[in-house]
Formats: C-alpha cells, sequence, structure tokens
C-alpha cells in the first residue's frame, strides 16, 4: 500500500509545470503560466503552531522572542512570529521544507492541517483586498510586519502584511479555517481577475523572502 498522503484544501485548475512531495503533501513549486503578477500562494503545507502561555513575554521560539504587543511581528530565518492576544502567538515556518518537531513544553498546538494560509504577492494585492474586507492593511504607523485578526469575505481571519510597497508590489499573508478555502480562494481570484491575479506556485514566495534579505529582521516589541 501506498503511504497516505495528505489532502490540500485547496486546488488550482493552472497546470503544473513542477511540483514534489513533502511530508505527504504535494506541493506545487512552479505552474507553467503564473505571468508577472499579481499572484495568489496556497502555502498550506507550511508548518503551523498555536501557542498558549501566560509567560509569553519570557520565552524565546526557535531563538526568537515574542513580540509584546497584540498584533505584532516578528520575521527572521525564514519564520514569522506573531502575538495575537496577551497570552497566544502564532509561529508560522515559512521557509524551511522540512519544519522542525513541534516542542515538548506545554502550550504548543500543531495547527498545520486546520487551516488554509494564502499569500499575496505583487502588484494591486491591497486593491485587490480592499473588494473583500474593511480591515486597513496598509496602515502606515504600523512597523512591518503587523497582524489584523477580522472578517475578511465575512470569514473570520488573520493577515499579516509583509511589505506596504516594494518596487510597485505588496505582500501579504492571510489564514483562515480550512472549511472555507474553497470559498475563499474563489472569492479572491474573481476579486482579483481585473488585475491578472493568478495562481503561483511556492517558488514564487520563496523569491520574495530571499529578496527581503532572506527573511531576516523585521518586527517590533
Amino acid at each position: 500500500m501506498g503511504e497516505l498522503m495528505r489532502q490540500p484544501p485547496v486546488t488550482f485548475p493552472s497546470q503544473l509545470l513542477k511540483s514534489e512531495i513533502r511530508r505527504h503533501w504535494r506541493v506545487v513549486i512552479a505552474y507553467r503560466d503564473e505571468g508577472p503578477g499579481p499572484w495568489l500562494v496556497d502555502l498550506s503545507h507550511k508548518a503551523r503552531w498555536d501557542l498558549q502561555d501566560n509567560r509569553l513575554d519570557e520565552l524565546t521560539i526557535q531563538g526568537l522572542t515574542v513580540p509584546k504587543t497584540p498584533g505584532r511581528c516578528r520575521l527572521e530565518n525564514r519564520i514569522l512570529v506573531s502575538r495575537l492576544t496577551p497570552t497566544q502567538a502564532a509561529v508560522w515556518h515559512l521557509g524551511n521544507p522540512d519544519a522542525p518537531e513541534l516542542p515538548g513544553q506545554e502550550g504548543y498546538t500543531d495547527i498545520s492541517e486546520a487551516g488554509v494560509l494564502l499569500s499575496l504577492l505583487g502588484p494591486k494585492v491591497f486593491s485587490i483586498m480592499e473588494k473583500l474586507t474593511a480591515l486597513d492593511l496598509l496602515l502606515p504607523n504600523r512597523k512591518i510586519p503587523f497582524l489584523l485578526q477580522g472578517p475578511f469575505a465575512q470569514v473570520p481571519c488573520q493577515i499579516v502584511t509583509l511589505a506596504r510597497e516594494k518596487r510597485g508590489a505588496g505582500a501579504l499573508l492571510l489564514t483562515c479555517a480550512r472549511g472555507y478555502a474553497r470559498d475563499m480562494t474563489h472569492a479572491i481570484m474573481a476579486a482579483g481577475a481585473e488585475f491578472g491575479l493568478r495562481p503561483a506556485g511556492e517558488s514564487a514566495f520563496i523569491r520574495y523572502l530571499e529578496d527581503l534579505n532572506d527573511g531576516s529582521g523585521g518586527g517590533a516589541p
């Protein structure tokens, strides 16, 4: 019998150029006709942890301290740590294809398969987003990256703004419960049709991280 494969929460009709099996996920590396952007990238295969502890200010996660203020994020070594509440943080492993094992200490939960993780990259991404949410994803007084929680296409979401604009392009991450995955991607693709939004593989997102000085730096206490 073959190994049990994990099923991605969303699939795109675009023709595959390259894919690989990773931790029992079929990961799309690239599609044949991704175009010049903007792009929608499915990153649901990336390991994501939830951490709940009333001592968050004293903890380090993979060598990173947890931001002290809810809504603040820290991005280093391709790991994104976001403070959600005084006692809760989110940890997203964005670059490592082989995520580390869940820490043995109490408070950690692996939530990778409970939700969908999407990235929007390229020009006009915030024009697309403003069609689907009233959240201000371009808050000028917030240091990049930062997190907002609220409704997006009428679905409760966590949204991290990675770049307001970089050489004419923006970048963000969005996560919600897995059950909304198909409707969410359909809504985003429909909203982005007038801007030429297309699906892209993981390599488009990795290139973006490399363009951010290998994902190092960023965030505020």
